[in-house]
């Protein structure tokens, strides 16, 4: 655990520090990979998936064993923090929110909200804006860091695998609807915990009552209590933004939208905090015990 807290830390500055290094995020091999592994034919979809993903985290499981206790833990944390730092993003969200702020032109403003997921024309809503940032919070960050947390370089390189071929165009085949379908859920079973996580501790960053009432609306209106669906975390953090933004009225509907983006990444950042505070006390705990 003590790892997991060091390595998150290094990503975590350098990919603000030096946003160049992103260009090392890159992933092309997995699109070769797929199209090799599609070339098998005849394997049912539910096994295509496991002969895409297995392989290559066999190999890393390998390495990261092989390097257990190796220099006195120095090779694993060595892999622990190349390892986040490659799944991580695939770019920073500090500075896509910044971009989005601080854009000069319709252009550039149109494809920092692209890189958030959001619409590149007409007016940012609130909404839009709070469900965007915590939505890449969760795909960047949280689900990346948790299973990084809970199965080491493993957990964060798998995670990554799979968010790209439920959701990266040109990964994984479009036209095999029965593949992506399994991609989707996988990818939403895995966030499913950090979600919750990441709620859990935006009610100890924000307004507790507020995450519990929107947390347990959203099921209450599904009728569901176990679902895959993510909602939950949107709603809660639409509840803890502040709306009551203190602008020009003349200004208020340009920029409401880019005042809830940052009030977004704030609290997010917060909820980093926490759990960042969590794993320290789980080393503490640690040493002690």
């Amino acid at each position: 655990m003590g790892h997991t807290l060091i390595a998150a830390v290094i990503a975590l500055v350098v990919g603000h520090a030096l946003p160049d290094l992103g260009r090392l995020r890159r992933f092309d091999w997995l699109p070769a990979w797929t199209r090799l592994v599609d070339r098998l034919g005849g394997v049912a979809p539910w096994i295509s998936v496991l002969l895409v993903l297995l392989p290559p985290l066999l190999l890393l499981g390998l390495l990261q064993w092989a390097l257990a206790g190796k220099a006195f833990g120095l090779a694993s944390l060595a892999l622990g923090v190349v390892v986040l730092f490659y799944a991580w993003g695939p770019r920073d969200l500090d500075l896509d929110v910044e971009a989005v702020a601080t854009a000069p032109d319709a252009d550039r403003r149109a494809s920092a909200l692209e890189s958030l997921g959001l619409p590149a024309a007409g007016m940012l809503s609130p909404t839009q804006a709070v469900d965007a940032v915590f939505t890449e919070a969760l795909r960047r960050w949280f689900a990346v860091l948790f299973w990084f947390a809970l199965l080491g370089p493993v957990g964060a390189l798998g995670y990554r695998m799979v968010a790209l071929l439920a959701r990266r165009d040109g990964v994984a085949d479009p036209g095999d609807s029965a593949r992506r379908a399994i991609h989707e859920t996988l990818a939403r079973a895995l966030e499913w915990a950090p979600a919750h996580l990441m709620t859990l501790a935006l009610a100890i960053a924000a307004d507790f009552d507020a995450v519990a009432r929107a947390w347990r609306d959203f099921h209450a209106e599904r009728g569901d209590w176990f679902t895959l669906d993510a909602g939950f975390l949107k709603a809660a953090a639409r509840a803890s933004v502040d709306a009551d933004i203190e602008l020009d009225p003349a200004l208020i509907d340009a920029r409401a939208g880019i005042a809830e983006l940052e009030e977004a990444l704030g609290l997010n950042w917060r909820v980093l905090i926490v759990w960042g505070i969590v794993f320290a006390l789980m080393v503490l705990a640690g040493l002690i015990g």
